[in-house]
């Protein structure tokens, strides 16, 4: 990926680091084998369904309104204990989206996971406002998953939506009982330098 700054000043460059003045010459560099690009790590939603969901920011995962999320959240483990919430919703992301909403998330707790840098191949995971019930709980509220783990989620409400990067109009519909296994994608972005 190229990433031109239509409005130099006003984006803080993450990704969008060339005037666009450079991108006549960036074109055929990018192209070249020798190229110098970032690996950039993404988020992946799977869910029992086999569909997919990437994301270069963070995912969303929670109700398409403003009603509460219900669903059961813990490790991706069959032998790990699971639960139950009911919240605001849930955002894993990564480094990248750490200069944005996961970084408003992280500035709210006291004791949060540091935030990834922008290649790290962790992700870090906020549960958004979790509402405590005689039948929920908020004793899982965030956390970081290295390569290797994985967030279940396991949907208990009658629809939730899970999105990447802020693109509501591209959600994936879940359902009651439905599960949703997130973590560090094998995809990653290739950003040019």
């Amino acid at each position: 990926m190229l990433g031109i700054d239509p409005e130099p000043g006003r984006n803080p460059g993450v990704l969008v680091r060339h005037r666009p003045s450079a991108a006549a010459a960036l074109l055929p560099a990018a192209a070249s084998r020798g190229c110098a690009v970032e690996e950039l790590t993404m988020v992946e939603a799977l869910t029992d369904d086999s569909q997919r969901l990437l994301a270069l920011n963070e995912i969303y995962l929670g109700a398409p309104g403003h009603q509460s999320a219900r669903y059961r959240i813990g490790p991706d483990d069959p032998a790990a204990s699971a639960e139950a919430q009911a919240s605001s919703g849930v955002l894993v992301g990564t480094g990248t989206g750490a200069t944005g909403w996961l970084r408003s998330l992280w500035q709210q707790r006291a004791n949060a996971p540091a935030l990834p840098a922008r290649a790290d191949a962790r992700l870090v995971w906020f549960v958004r406002e979790a509402w405590p019930s005689p039948v929920t709980g908020t004793s899982l509220v965030d956390g970081e998953l290295s390569r290797t783990e994985r967030l279940r989620i396991t949907v208990e409400s009658d629809r939730l939506v899970a999105f990447g990067d802020g693109m509501e109009c591209d959600a994936l519909d879940l359902t009651w009982g439905q599960s949703v296994s997130l973590g560090v994608s094998d995809t990653a972005l290739r950003l040019v330098g």
